[in-house]
């Protein structure tokens, strides 16, 4: 008699589900967090997580995925690690924030995990989409894809100093790779996410993403 493992709970919420997407440098977090402070200061609850992490467990995770030598993990192993991580965080902050009624605004979401482990091995892709089918099943109602030309991307992520460099280290032929993955994603899925040009100035890209954003609210 086999367990049924399917995810069972309805991705039907209240709330308004946000998240923000790029290579690393890209003003990711920056922009997430001037649109938090823009949402609650016209009266709206927000609740700003990120991933990987967000949850107790999930921020668990993220130290053993961003930290350490490039070749720690495999891109097989990484989904795994992803995938929990999403499962936790999802259950424990998302849903619930979302039942609230809530806007969520996470910095990364599955979109990551399509590019940064379904793009590097053969058949990776497919893997990527079916256990996020079975043990995610949601997506953001509005992704922000900021678009960053990668070598600047890359100068900016080193510039940080976090610790949290693991995919940095690969280099700029990731990418290079993985803005056009995101691109790409973004012309398949042009109703939920929206490319926003990163190479403005911060106000600029802030004024863009809150057009988006409060049109989505109407």
């Amino acid at each position: 008699m086999s367990a049924d493992v399917s995810v069972s709970e309805p991705s039907r919420t209240t709330g308004l589900f946000i998240s923000f997407e790029g290579i690393d440098g890209s003003g990711k977090t920056t922009q997430a967090n001037l649109l938090v402070e823009h949402l609650r200061s016209i009266g709206h609850n927000v609740t700003r997580t990120r991933e990987p992490g967000g949850s107790p467990g999930g921020e668990q995770i993220r130290a053993l995925v961003l930290e350490g030598d490039a070749g720690r993990w495999s891109p097989q192993t990484e989904l795994l690690l992803f995938t929990a991580a999403r499962r936790d965080h999802l259950e424990r902050i998302i849903r619930p924030a979302l039942a609230n009624g809530e806007i969520v605004i996470c910095d990364r979401f599955a979109d990551s995990t399509r590019i940064y482990q379904g793009q590097r091995g053969a058949d990776l892709r497919a893997a990527v989409e079916a256990l996020h089918d079975l043990m995610i099943g949601q997506d953001p109602d509005l992704t922000l894809l900021i678009d960053m030309d990668p070598a600047i991307g890359l100068s900016r992520a080193h510039q940080r100093g976090t610790g949290e460099d693991r995919f940095e280290s690969f280099g700029e032929e990731l990418q290079r790779t993985n803005r056009a993955g995101f691109l790409a994603l973004a012309k398949q899925f042009p109703k939920r996410i929206r490319v926003i040009d990163g190479t403005q100035d911060i106000d600029a890209v802030q004024d863009d993403i809150r057009a988006v954003v409060m049109a989505a609210l109407t």
